[in-house]
């Protein structure tokens, strides 16, 4: 009896989408890399250098445990190439970015500073650990196609953390006077955008009010209101002042560091935006 040599055939792997998902984030920190140049190395060199508090990391933690109840992403390992803290966590998930982005978002309100940043198809939000405390955690949402995203949650560190705790002063804000965001005010009072800058303010009992962005002037069925401070906005939301919501009808009481806002029967905590 007689064998035949032949030689092996080669072994091909099927492209999953965690593979996938995986080859994608490592392209982005190369890509990310190749842009910046010498640059972009110091700063990694550098990042992967820096210590990460014991509360960031308990913050970027629980983010990522909110953010994959609320999207059901499937943990992956997070590759070198990222140069990410020992905290991070990094999720595959069957949706897309514009999809993932108003959940991640409304899982998160309250401890959000600002809005999503985006820059081609990526996209970050910085987290703060407790509502007005300082930044703790970053996302980064990556768009892998139409229907399949990467996120990233890791640690904020160290001075680029405190720096971005404090927002920028939106166009015709009065530094040192309190704001509160429309959507922060959801259970009280319904804030429709109209348009053009303008807004429709109404609660379930009291008027409803028409107000406009860098005016003091305001609209009611009865006529008009003047506020103590004009209205502004970030280009997405409506950034009222707190003193304003007595033309609703609304009181506001402290409630430790919070406050109280009731509007009719209907209250809830908050707390304001200084800038």
């Amino acid at each position: 009896m007689s064998f035949q040599w032949s030689p092996p055939r080669p072994i091909r792997l099927r492209a999953t989408p965690l593979r996938t998902a995986t080859q994608a984030l490592v392209c982005l920190a190369l890509g990310a890399a190749a842009l910046s140049g010498p640059a972009h190395a110091q700063g990694t060199s550098a990042a992967s250098k820096a210590t990460t508090s014991a509360a960031t990391a308990r913050a970027a933690s629980a983010v990522a445990v909110e953010i994959s109840a609320a999207i059901k992403g499937q943990i992956i390992s997070c590759p070198a190439a990222l140069k990410l803290s020992p905290s991070a966590v990094c999720l595959y998930v069957g949706s897309g970015a514009s999809t993932l982005r108003p959940i991640i978002s409304g899982r998160l309100s309250g401890r959000t500073v600002g809005s999503w940043k985006t820059a081609a198809k990526s996209s970050t939000l910085l987290v703060t650990e407790t509502p007005g405390g300082p930044v703790g955690a970053f996302v980064l949402l990556s768009a892998l196609n139409d229907k399949e995203s990467l996120i990233v949650v890791d640690a904020a560190q160290g001075k680029a953390a405190a720096s971005a705790a404090k927002p920028a002063a939106p166009a015709g804000v009065i530094k040192g006077q309190p704001y509160v965001l429309g959507r922060d005010l959801a259970g009280v009072v319904n804030v429709t955008s109209l348009g053009a800058g303008k807004f429709r303010l109404t609660t379930e009992d009291g008027p409803a009010l028409t107000v406009t962005v860098g005016q003091k002037n305001a609209g009611t069925e009865g006529g008009t209101v003047e506020l103590p401070l004009a209205p502004a906005t970030d280009g997405q939301n409506l950034i009222f002042p707190l003193a304003g919501l007595r033309s609703l009808g609304c009181t506001v009481t402290p409630a430790g560091s919070n406050l109280t806002v009731a509007c009719g029967a209907d209250s809830i905590g908050l707390k304001p935006i200084v800038f």
